[in-house]
């Protein structure tokens, strides 16, 4: 072998090994720094464990969560309820033997609704300001409560905010440490928003609400400990509302937690944050943050025991007795809503009691420490088997091996978690493996084409010629371009849309539920007379007829859908009319306006190479569009093009509206409307009605005003008033012409100026 050729073999083996090499190493740094995706990875892959087998929920669990829900809400009022219907609610659960009382509520605020604060209000007459002048004689809402707290087992919460700014909250437990310094682990707040000095000062714990949402929002972890104060002469450590009504219930004062270094603990030297905090006789293991994370066993109505119930006296004695209660709310209205793992939307109460749950039944899941080790083994090995035997046992061979390796490492860490609840990624490894035998099955495929045609002359070369060519011929495109036909096309708006859309402004949520509601049945009338939806454009739809499929008969199944569509407007008007009236709130009827004409288009996949859409062109499109417009100015619902119009005569109750040239066009076009079917069409009334309305346009384009005058006034009402709108704009029409008519050579066209 010469020396070229050799140093040629030399390069190939190099980039055989050397690029699968390093992809395998670079995967191994990103696994060890942990970057925000990795971590994403690995806890979808968690989730999806969880979702699997959630925690097995035990109804006789000590927890239950009263429950301030929509039905209590509407029994008792709306909240804030009186602070002595609280306190009410509180006497009411401690004679049924409740354990103890944790509130997710904070009262921040002094009760608006205590005589204290509302006789201020009242206008100075003399008795008033006697009362005003002694405050000691008068009841306060707020006293009530703190009495009825400082006499039982409660727990209050308050929140941590990063913002700065407001009191610092009461300590409830006491934490002590053994180990590192544990401060620089725990999450810090600079402001907080406490409860009431006298309301707080009464309850036997105080603990934090926060939660630690993750970047998807979901939440997976509970603070068990947190401070407050970024400075570390000034900082208070709290515990979590959960672990102080786990600390409270049972009688204890102090929280003891772990860090790196203490007793048990082994860190080898590296300081690793915290590993567990025990509560009276429960440990419970946490993150290196001092964090729970939560075992969930998805929402379950059997732990919520509605707040009226506990009120009226109606609850069985039997949930309360000896239990932790958590009162909160599920209340959409109140907004205290989370996402967990299991459900999009849970009530936030929810999660303070199932990791209360959790932590009696010890049943953890639990991040070992030796399990990035695990996985970074795995991973190296996965990816080593691929690098070296790839050249010798081809890709097939490797696929196979890698394949069945994954699919261990994957049953492994199900068992794992299934049986353990231990949490290893099998993710992260298997997909690195896997660009390591990409990378290796392409580059051994790559040089095998290489060999093949270039090893005695074009060894100097990566990449086959041949590859290229064959890539070139073989293009993964999507050709643009569509076929001529002659279609129908709807478009259809909603009017006053803007006046409608500033009810919402506060409510866009509102608004979307609305354009929601509207656009469903109309859609659905579409599709239900064959039409094809193009596009949805805010409030307004654009749909068309004989495209795809062929649909013979598609001016008038566009008609039909036209007139479903305003039946379902009257009816979705009929209940949001009897909805407004419910609730007391202003009703604004919705009204659309449908503009059809048929015309020949060119109909297909239309847009660019990158992004395309099934589409429409043509100028019988852009008349429809414009009919639509026009649809308000002749005071009508639907007006239809003349060509629709001839290929459906006979079938609908059809009306010549006007000659008109539309805005952007010379030439002018009959327009129509239609007000009924067939049967309607046929009813001698509406062909007497009818020829008056055609004899009115006579008169109109004959410029003989007194006649159209004369033909207005018989025609009013002859429709069942479907055309009087019309006829007012007609009217408004002549009386302007009479100032200035249009001129003897005046061909009827009525020129359009606005779209």
């Amino acid at each position: 072998m010469g020396p070229r050729l050799a140093r040629f073999f030399a390069i190939r083996n190099l980039i055989r090994f050397g690029v699968p090499l390093a992809i395998l190493v670079g995967a191994l740094m990103v696994r060890v720094a942990e970057p925000i995706l990795v971590e994403r990875a690995q806890l979808a892959v968690f989730d999806t464990y969880q979702r699997i087998k959630p925690r097995e929920y035990d109804p006789d669990a000590p927890v239950r969560i009263i429950d301030i829900d929509d039905q209590s809400l509407a029994k008792i009022g709306q909240w804030p309820w009186p602070r002595t219907r609280v306190a009410e609610l509180v006497r009411r659960l401690v004679e049924k033997g409740a354990a103890v009382i944790a509130f997710d509520i904070v009262f921040a605020e002094p009760d608006r609704t205590s005589p204290r604060q509302v006789l201020p209000l009242w206008p100075p007459f003399p008795e008033v300001k006697a009362l005003i002048d002694n405050p000691e004689k008068l009841p306060d809402h707020d006293a009530a409560l703190a009495a009825a707290i400082k006499e039982n087992r409660v727990v209050l919460g308050f929140v941590l905010s990063e913002q700065p700014g407001g009191r610092k909250p009461r300590v409830g437990a006491t934490v002590a440490w053994g180990g590192e310094d544990p401060m620089p682990w725990i999450p810090a707040f600079a402001g907080a928003v406490p409860n009431l000095p006298e309301i707080e000062s009464a309850a036997a714990g105080n603990g934090s609400f926060n939660m630690a949402p993750g970047l998807d929002g979901l939440v997976r972890r509970v603070p068990l400990v947190v401070r407050y104060g970024e400075k570390r002469d000034a900082t208070q450590v709290y515990a979590s509302l959960a672990a102080e009504a786990l600390r409270v219930a049972q009688g204890q004062r102090t929280i003891i937690g772990k860090a790196s270094g203490a007793s048990g603990e082994m860190s080898f030297g590296e300081r690793t944050g915290i590993n567990q905090m025990r509560i009276g006789t429960y440990v419970v293991p946490t993150d290196k943050n001092g964090a729970l994370l939560v075992y969930y066993t998805g929402h379950r109505q059997q732990r919520y025991i509605p707040a009226w119930k506990v009120l009226d006296g109606s609850v069985d004695p039997a949930e309360i007795e000896g239990r932790i209660l958590f009162v909160g709310t599920s209340a959409a209205g109140l907004m205290d809503l989370r996402s967990s793992p299991i459900d999009l939307v849970l009530p936030g109460v929810e999660v303070h009691a199932e990791a209360v749950e959790q932590i009696v039944a010890g049943e953890f899941l639990i991040r070992p420490d030796w399990a990035t080790g695990v996985e970074l083994i795995l991973l190296a090995a996965l990816g080593l088997a691929m690098v070296v035997l790839i050249p010798f046992v081809g890709a097939a061979g490797c696929a196979l091996l890698g394949v069945t390796a994954i699919a261990a490492a994957c049953g492994t860490s199900w068992y794992a978690f299934s049986q353990y609840h231990w949490m290893i990624d099998p993710f992260f490894p298997s997909v690195a493996a896997l660009a390591v035998y990409v990378a290796g099955s392409l580059l051994s495929y790559l040089q095998a084409e290489a060999d093949r045609r270039q090893i005695r002359t074009a060894f100097n070369q990566y990449m086959s010629p041949a590859l290229v060519e064959q890539l070139a011929q073989q293009p993964e495109r999507l050709k643009l371009g569509g076929e001529t036909k002659n279609m129908s096309v709807l478009f259809c708006d909603v009017r006053g849309f803007t006046a409608i859309s500033e009810q919402f402004k506060h409510n866009p949520q509102g608004l979307t539920e609305l354009i929601n509601r509207l656009l469903t049945p109309l859609t659905n009338v579409i599709m239900q007379h064959d039409g094809t939806i193009d596009k949805y454009m805010g409030d307004a739809i654009m749909a068309f007829w004989n495209a795809p499929l062929d649909v013979p008969d598609h001016a008038a199944r566009a008609v039909d859908a036209a007139l479903g569509m305003f039946v379902e407007m009257d009816q979705l008007n009929e209940a949001r009319a009897q909805e407004a009236e419910t609730a007391g709130t202003e009703f604004k009827e919705l009204a659309i306006g449908i503009g059809i004409n048929t015309g020949s288009c060119v109909v297909g996949n239309m847009g660019s190479q990158q992004r395309f859409d099934y589409s429409v062109l043509g100028d019988a499109v852009n008349l429809a569009s414009r009919l639509e417009g026009q649809s308000k100015a002749y005071g009508v619902g639907l007006v239809i093009g003349q060509e629709t119009a001839a290929a459906v005569e006979g079938r609908f109750a059809l009306l010549e509206l006007d000659l008109i040239a539309v805005k952007g066009k010379l030439e002018g076009v009959r327009i129509f409307t239609a007000i009924g079917g067939a049967e309607r069409a046929g009813e001698p009334a509406f062909k007497a009605a009818a020829e008056r309305h055609a004899a009115m346009l006579t008169h109109y384009r004959a410029q003989d005003w007194d006649a159209v005058d004369a033909a207005l006034s018989e025609l009013w009402g002859a429709f069942d008033g479907a055309m009087d709108d019309y006829y007012v704009v007609f009217a408004e029409r002549v009386a302007l012409y009479r100032v200035e008519p249009p001129g003897a050579g005046w061909d009827g066209v009525y020129r359009a100026t606005s779209k």
